[in-house]
């Protein structure tokens, strides 16, 4: 369980530190003038500060809440398919797992900017914009952070309003889905926002299904002419088939079996039941200054059990099947404070951000292998059937698997994070901005082996710094150049286990350069391009006992993005990436595509009907690393969407994805686990406004 007496007087701790900050923020100073661009809207909820986006020195993209509707988007994988420099990881069936700039996570997801580090699918009916950064992250969002981050923005309740919607949506493979959101006044200074959402899963895969519920109520309230509190309960109970793909045979998927599942519908699945409290209060101070305040109190359940492929013969068609069962238990408790102060000292402007954060998790986790009778151990041999048939082996005698007899592990983890940072956004001049601040985060892990009687503890202090120079030759061109600093620990993502050989080894470090060029080309089309190069640096032994570092993954490319209307009628959103990669044995990296390509156009034929048209292309990539041999190859998929507005407060979507119907594997976990991509199939959906 987590200590809220520590939570609660390191909390105090921040309160003092930010306060006192306050008070210096509001303190008369010679030579200060007000400028007040503070307190505008941010364009880029993450970046915690009111920074335009032709300002920063770092390679991002957002999705709105339209997008989403008019690309019929279901999964934060539908994102990642349109946005350079990112690709979709498998995540074994049961969690979102992205690759930025070739770094897989499972971890570096955000939401209000608040970690949500927990492996599951994310809904998207609660989402105003997703916003994805790329390159380390430290400085705002601390560990992890490595390749990128995706941060998702929720609704929030909106004063002096009374809105509403619904959407409808079902496709053509059986799934079914609604979400509703209503926003009301209850009083002169207070608001309610109500997002819910049920979904059944279906898709071409045998067997596969699955439900979501998500209840999430906001409710705002103006304290003062300054002061507004934002709350926010979300509820989320999910359930769905694990799918872990198909075998590969002399170098790639088989494509023969495209159609077979291994795996079965009783023992294949993921649970995951939440619970999030989040409360922010924002004062401004002044015209200049303006104070957050933030908590968030979640617990998670969640478990996977599964089987899958872990071998395959072409010329017998065999397979071998593994499997595990993997419950765990979270509770988080995060507090965070910033200060945003704009200051003018001589000719400069500053634009400067202090803040802290500190998190108090507790972590419990089990895994158990599967145990076949007839082995006696966690693997067994099957003829490839469909669908499979695990009652009965390769040789023909009746077996039985069990997933409680075999404890591989049981831990427990308490992982404590103090954090301080500051930024400054230095406007020389017109044409000249300077970016530069640092992070301190003091991680400490003790992480207790139930099963072996034993613990392991790793405290880690690390600096990670970020800077940045902005030149603008004219308003709407910047160019940049930026460098900055993250860290992973050696327990991992998800603080499972922690050995004695890791525990004396540092984080694993990761360096990124970038420069690239923002163009307004018009106010409402814009250009991105950037060039990256980034290090990963792992702490090992060498032959004498003694620590070494070596670079464990270098990946290198370029990332084009354009993106807005071209005129009234058209708006496009092109992106391109083309990365190389090299890992420490001088081999290729799994999961780095060749090159990537997408492109979003929609068309507004006239004021009630439009179209859109996508293309998505990834390049063959490695499955893992240093086999050159084994590959997903390279695909082209098409996708459609209609909509019309039957009257300006109801809209008829269809949404077609893969309408050239190739069959491709978008990702793999690993040799025998490619995901077979999407088939041909429609979705037709409608909303209502009110």
């Amino acid at each position: 369980m987590i200590d809220l007496s520590r939570a609660t007087n390191k909390a105090l701790i921040i309160s003092l530190l930010t306060s006192a900050s306050f008070l210096w923020a509001d303190e008369p100073v010679e030579e200060v003038i007000v400028k007040g661009k503070v307190l505008y809207a941010d364009q880029v909820n993450a970046l915690k500060t009111p920074t335009e986006i032709i300002d920063v020195p770092q390679s991002l993209s957002i999705v709105t809440d339209e997008d989403i509707r008019k690309q019929g988007i279901r999964e934060i994988g539908d994102i990642v398919r349109y946005t350079p420099g990112v690709n979709t990881s498998q995540g074994e069936g049961h969690r979102d797992a992205v690759v930025f700039r070739g770094v897989r996570s499972t971890a570096d997801f955000y939401q209000d900017g608040t970690r949500d580090d927990v492996q599951y699918y994310r809904s998207l009916y609660n989402v105003e914009q997703v916003e994805v950064l790329r390159g380390p992250n430290a400085l705002l969002f601390g560990r992890g952070g490595t390749g990128g981050i995706i941060n998702r923005v929720t609704k929030k309740a909106s004063l002096g309003e009374r809105f509403g919607s619904f959407d409808v949506g079902a496709n053509d493979n059986g799934s079914f889905d609604f979400a509703a959101d209503f926003n009301t006044s209850t009083g002169d200074n207070s608001a309610l926002r109500l997002n819910v959402h049920s979904d059944t899963l279906e898709n071409h895969r045998d067997f596969y299904d699955g439900d979501r519920i998500g209840f999430n109520p906001t409710l705002k309230v103006q304290v003062s002419d300054s002061t507004t509190l934002d709350l926010s309960y979300e509820y989320a109970d999910h359930e769905r088939f694990i799918d872990r793909g198909i075998p590969t045979a002399n170098g790639k998927p088989v494509d023969a079996l495209k159609n077979v599942v291994f795996g079965t519908s009783d023992i294949n699945v993921t649970t995951l039941e939440a619970d999030i409290f989040r409360g922010t209060l924002t004062t401004e101070y002044s015209d200049t200054s303006k104070g957050i305040f933030s908590i968030t109190s979640s617990e998670f359940e969640k478990m996977y059990q599964n089987l899958y492929a872990s071998g395959y013969d072409l010329d017998t068609n065999v397979v071998t099947l593994d499997g595990y069962r993997d419950p765990t238990e979270r509770e988080n408790m995060i507090i965070s404070a910033n200060l945003v102060n704009e200051l003018q000292i001589g000719g400069a402007t500053h634009t400067l951000l202090i803040g802290a954060e500190i998190i108090d998790t507790d972590n419990a986790n089990e895994r158990y292998d599967t145990y076949w009778s007839t082995t006696q151990s966690d693997k067994e041999s099957f003829n490839v059937s469909r669908p499979l048939n695990i009652a009965t082996n390769s040789d023909g005698v009746a077996t039985g698997v069990d997933f409680t007899t075999k404890l591989k592990s049981r831990t427990t983890s308490d992982i404590e994070v103090t954090s301080i940072y500051i930024q400054d956004q230095i406007d020389i001049s017109d044409n000249l901005q300077i970016l530069i601040g640092g992070r301190l985060d003091q991680f400490d892990i003790t992480v207790d082996d139930l099963k072996a009687g034993s613990s392991q503890s790793r405290d880690d202090d690390e600096f990670s710094p970020r800077a940045g120079v902005i030149f603008k030759p004219q308003e709407n061109v910047s160019l940049y150049l930026s460098y900055s600093e993250s860290f992973l620990p050696r327990s991992g993502e998800q603080y499972k286990k922690l050995t004695a050989s890791s525990a004396a080894l540092d984080p694993d470090v990761y360096e990124s350069t970038e420069v690239g060029v923002n163009w307004d080309i018009t106010s409402d089309l814009s250009l991105r391009a950037s060039y990256f190069d980034s290090e990963q640096t792992i702490a090992t032994r060498d032959e004498s006992g003694e620590g070494a570092e070596i670079v464990g993954l270098q990946v290198d490319g370029i990332e084009i993005e354009v993106k807005g209307q071209v005129s009234d009628q058209l708006y496009v959103h092109f992106g391109y990436s083309d990365m190389d990669g090299e890992t420490s044995s001088g081999g290729e990296p799994r999961e780095i595509p060749e090159n990537t390509m997408s492109l979003w156009t929609t068309y507004q034929v006239n004021d009630k009907f439009g179209y859109g048209l996508g293309v998505t292309r990834q390049g063959e990539s490695n499955i893992s690393n240093n086999k050159p041999g084994l590959v997903l190859p390279d695909y082209t998929r098409v996708d459609f969407a209609a909509f019309y507005d039957v009257s300006d407060d109801f809209t008829i979507r269809l949404n077609i994805e893969n309408i050239n119907d190739e069959l491709y594997y978008p990702h793999s976990h690993s040799t025998h686990q490619a995901s077979v991509g999407e088939d041909t199939n429609a979705r037709l959906s409608f909303t209502r406004r009110f």
